[in-house]
């Protein structure tokens, strides 16, 4: 970007009041435009503005006076604060702490810059959650607001006498009406019960209920519904279940479902255009994206993303290579797949939807051993994988930070008993892992997994999946 100081150059044309035709239809929006904020002035193309920002493209929208100027004061504004938006929309993802995060949330709410506000709950954290929080309620930026709100709740046993010493009594009250997010888990082997007998106990998703530290039954799957190598995730408090399989055959099921916590229900969705099993399901910004899998014991490359809004599927860029069961998720809102390469070459993908493409992020090369389960937890990808010769009792675990590109490795190696590690999960600043033994929660301390505490592990045979979900009191209390 390009920042200087100076003195303005006022060149605005035509009188108070004066409106003229909207700027976007004149051809003006292929000029450069200056923005002052305070004593800073920062030259940007007016199309990058328009495209990036709600105010901007208001204003050029408007047809008033402005749109014809060369300079535009922003005297609401600190130049920090905007010098942070636009780093954030060239793709940047600036760590904050302190004033920065007071200037980019006020900045974010007057701008209506969406991806800076998107930013500053990928960023939510224990330190600043509470800044944030107070900030985002006195500048009226609510998806933030609402972000760091149930962050704090999730984190309420470590936050509360912070909490109670530092927010205002309105402030309290609206963290404490919420529910928290609780750890949620279902049978990773369940087929159709239309197809097969199968005890029904089996067939119910079920949540962590931490106070008495017991499973408690949520709701149990639609019969048509299969969660062996089937597609799950959540995305908007709903619970998604794509493709899978069932019988002896490995047939592939041709229903997807979506369970709604606000309706305590179950709908059909349609299926993906290529029917799959074995696939990795992730949900980000309103879209399902499901990447690669079988068809037919054919491993597959080919991805499609489902617009919750539309209800339809489309066929985006084809993996980089055929893959199935590939681990899969999501960090700063950014979409990541692994991909194993021989001879024991973990990469890293991501996808781009601007682009449509998968760009090779990094690689990592262990001695007989690959990632088989990744997480995200702001800027960094926690990589589980299997300890030397496939050792699956043994756990480890690499970081990957997207803010450095540097790879750490954790100190020591973490229990693996029937596949805990291989299904984590982050809530705050913590980690959920499971097995029939326990539920371990650790608490991410620096780049390092560290036990907080031991809970009852999940009452099911085999391995499971697992996920967050925010539940009403009404569905708690049945």
């Amino acid at each position: 970007m390009s920042v200087h100081s100076g003195g303005s150059n006022d060149s605005s044309c035509g009188g108070a009041g004066i409106r003229y035709q909207p700027c976007c239809a004149s051809g003006l929006l292929s000029a450069k435009l200056t923005i002052v904020v305070g004593d800073t002035h920062f030259s940007e193309e007016k199309m990058f503005l328009v495209q990036s920002c709600d105010y901007f493209r208001a204003l050029y929208r408007s047809g008033m006076k402005e749109c014809w100027q060369e300079e535009i004061h922003l005297k609401s504004l600190r130049a920090r604060g905007f010098l942070i938006a636009l780093a954030v929309l060239r793709g940047e993802m600036p760590i904050l702490d302190g004033d920065d995060i007071v200037e980019a949330i006020e900045c974010a709410a007057f701008l209506q810059v969406a991806p800076l506000a998107k930013h500053l709950i990928n960023i939510l954290d224990t330190d600043n959650c509470l800044l944030m929080y107070h900030t985002a309620a006195t500048f009226g930026l609510m998806d933030l607001y609402r972000a760091a709100a149930l962050f704090i709740r999730n984190m309420y046993a470590e936050l509360e006498a912070e909490v109670r010493k530092t927010l205002p009594s309105e402030l309290i009250s609206y963290v404490e009406s919420l529910s928290p997010t609780v750890f949620v888990a279902v049978g990773a082997h369940v087929t159709c019960g239309v197809d097969e007998t199968v005890h029904a106990a089996s067939r119910t998703v079920c949540y962590l209920d931490e106070t008495v530290n017991n499973w408690k039954v949520l709701t149990d799957l639609p019969l048509q519904a299969s969660t062996s190598m089937a597609g799950v995730t959540v995305l908007d408090n709903k619970l998604y279940i794509v493709g899978g399989v069932h019988g002896l055959h490995k047939q592939v099921v041709d229903s997807c479902f979506c369970y709604s916590i606000e309706n305590n229900s179950w709908s059909r969705i349609s299926s993906p255009a290529q029917l799959r099993y074995n696939l990795s399901l992730v949900g980000v910004d309103g879209r399902l994206y499901a990447v690669g899998g079988e068809y037919e014991r054919t491993v597959m490359s080919s991805v499609e993303i489902y617009d919750i809004s539309s209800g339809r599927w489309k066929f985006a860029a084809h993996l980089p290579r055929p893959a199935a069961g590939a681990a899969c998720t999501k960090a700063m809102n950014r979409i990541f797949v692994c991909l194993w390469r021989p001879m024991e070459t973990t990469e890293i993908y991501e996808y781009v939807p601007s682009k449509d493409e998968w760009l090779l992020v990094s690689s990592l090369i262990r001695h007989q051993s690959y990632g088989h389960c990744m997480v995200g937890h702001r800027d960094s990808l926690y990589v589980m994988r299997n300890g030397p010769s496939d050792d699956f009792l043994r756990c480890l675990m690499d970081c990957y930070s997207l803010s450095s590109g540097q790879w750490s490795s954790l100190p020591g190696h973490f229990a693996n008993s029937k596949g805990s590690l291989f299904t984590a999960v982050v809530r705050g600043d913590s980690v959920f892992t499971l097995n029939r033994t326990m539920t371990l929660e650790y608490t991410i301390d620096g780049k390092n997994w560290k036990p907080r505490r031991q809970m009852k592990g999940f009452p099911r045979s085999g391995s499971v999946w697992t996920f967050l979900l925010q539940l009403p009191d009404s569905l708690m209390l049945q």
